[in-house]
């Protein structure tokens, strides 16, 4: 079967996001009041194949657990989208 995951990666709450807070403080330079905190990350969207749900989510969390998060700075999520 065909797969398409949605994924989320985004740095520890716990952790500076100095992306995040340059963003938050120039937002009132382009006139967008009223933000207090800005947090940036990363969505990748992979699609795979995969012998059913539980192989496909199993390749998704190898995945990003060895490539596509850093496990020490971030976390990730996503939702998995069947396609075929």
């Amino acid at each position: 079967m065909k797969y398409k995951a949605h994924i989320n990666i985004m740095p520890h709450k716990e952790l500076l996001d100095p992306q995040g807070k340059t963003v938050t403080k120039n937002m009132a330079g382009v006139n967008v009041t009223g933000v207090h905190d800005v947090r940036i990350g990363k969505r990748i969207e992979m699609t795979l194949e995969a012998d059913d749900e539980t192989n496909a989510k199993s390749k998704v969390d190898t995945a990003c657990k060895k490539l596509l998060a850093n496990l020490i700075m971030e976390s990730y999520e996503y939702e998995l989208e069947t396609l075929s």
